[in-house]
């Protein structure tokens, strides 16, 4: 009797386990972007063309689309994105569109739990309506695409691609401002160390934030680290010009390439020769 009710039980096991497993028509998708200092994540579902005219047709113009398949798509910022001069609080929300010609609106929705479209569409949960730039391109994408491009420290694109269109909202990011306070807070403490004054000058100097300071910071890098650490030479000679002083640019640039062939890094030599070229003519 008892292998009787222990077989059964495993048949029954075996059979609860078992499940078909078949792939999705519209798969679902991850983005997952770092901008600036901004995490930004997307999750989506990727229908195809499958020979079908989608714009206009599937998807009728001036008409709301959840932009995508199944659940809704939905992005999650830790930090604000900003879209022209409005601001997408820090948070998570549903996005759908609503394509036309020659412009898209997107809306984010704070209600995230929606199977497609709302029965019932809030105003009151729209954090934020935008107009994104559209773009036909010859040559089709048969997944509906999702990305964050045009990565700069303070900005970034999110594009939305799909057949021969690409919708694309620019945005920028609150990075600068994270940046200095962090810098500030940094350079005051009694553990500051060469790479945290070189990393400081580094931004001011790419970001063109007062290069007095900027200059200050290189030098004390390269006084804590050492002429050896080439890297940090070539950046003072960098703000060494930026501030007027060729002469000294030029002689800290050589410092930078003796110790960079020394270390056989021919890229910084190369860098450092043509940055002289540029300073020379300005003698």
């Amino acid at each position: 009797m008892k292998k009787i009710i222990l077989s059964s039980l495993v048949c029954i096991s075996m059979f609860t386990q078992a499940q078909v497993q078949t792939p999705k028509a519209s798969p679902v998708a991850k983005v997952e972007q770092r901008a600036g200092l901004t995490d930004i994540s997307i999750s989506y579902s990727r229908p195809a063309v499958n020979e079908r005219k989608i714009f206009g047709e599937l998807i009728p113009f001036g008409e709301r689309w959840r932009l995508g398949a199944n659940e809704n798509t939905k992005i999650r910022t830790n930090d604000e994105l900003i879209f022209g001069a409005e601001v997408l609080k820090a948070g998570t929300y549903a996005v759908f569109a609503t394509p036309n010609t020659d412009r898209w609106v997107i809306d984010f929705y704070t209600d995230t739990t929606n199977w497609g479209l709302p029965e019932k569409w809030d105003p009151t949960k729209v954090a934020l309506s935008v107009v994104a730039k559209v773009t036909v391109f010859p040559i089709k994408t048969e997944n509906l695409t999702i990305s964050i491009d045009n990565l700069e420290f303070n900005s970034a694109v999110l594009n939305i691609t799909w057949d021969n269109t690409q919708a694309s909202l620019p945005f920028s990011l609150n990075t600068k401002e994270k940046v200095v306070e962090s810098i500030e807070k940094t350079l005051s403490s009694s553990t500051v160390t060469a790479n945290d004054y070189y990393s400081a000058a580094s931004y001011y100097f790419t970001e063109q934030i007062d290069l007095k300071k900027a200059l200050v910071w290189s030098t004390k890098a390269v006084e804590m680290k050492g002429e050896s650490a080439y890297w940090m030479t070539r950046l003072k000679a960098q703000l060494q010009a930026a501030n007027g002083d060729i002469k000294g640019a030029l002689a800290t640039a050589k410092i930078s390439i003796i110790a960079a062939e020394k270390d056989g890094d021919q890229n910084y030599v190369k860098m450092n020769q043509k940055s002289m070229e540029e300073w020379s003519k300005k003698k």
